[in-house]
């Protein structure tokens, strides 16, 4: 099948099919009119791309992957790398929402203490003493 019929098929923009083909997750032959063609199998592989990239994982952390992922969802088959890559990832997750979680809290903070102040601004540079020379 050509790139619109693959598209169509798994609701995928052309030009993120050929993004992932230039990233190496997913492989086209070519026509001899230069056409790229997929066969069936391009179907599951394009909706497994789109899982994984839906599970926060990277075109890089995806091609590590594809070679283990069977099924649409995909289900993924638990080699002692891949899921040191999974694990790493994750902690990679968790460190960007601890950190996410803290700006949150700081963001928090300062609209309550802009919301206490009743629109009453202090004066400006009020406790700050000139600096000396």
């Amino acid at each position: 099948m050509r790139i619109g019929e693959l598209s169509r098929r798994t609701g995928v923009r052309a030009h993120q099919l050929r993004y992932y083909e230039a990233q190496g997750l997913l492989e086209a032959d070519r026509g001899t009119n230069g056409y790229r063609e997929y066969d069936d199998a391009a179907v599951v592989r394009v909706k497994q791309i789109r899982h994984l990239l839906g599970a926060g994982l990277s075109s890089e952390d995806i091609a590590y992957l594809l070679p283990c992922a069977v099924g649409e969802a995909p289900e993924l088959l638990g080699c002692p790398e891949l899921l040191d890559a999974m694990r790493t990832r994750m902690r990679r997750l968790d460190d960007q929402m601890e950190s996410l979680a803290r700006s949150r809290d700081a963001l928090a903070g300062y609209i309550d203490a802009a919301e206490r102040t009743d629109g009453e601004a202090p004066p400006l540079f009020a406790c700050v003493e000139p600096l000396s020379a």
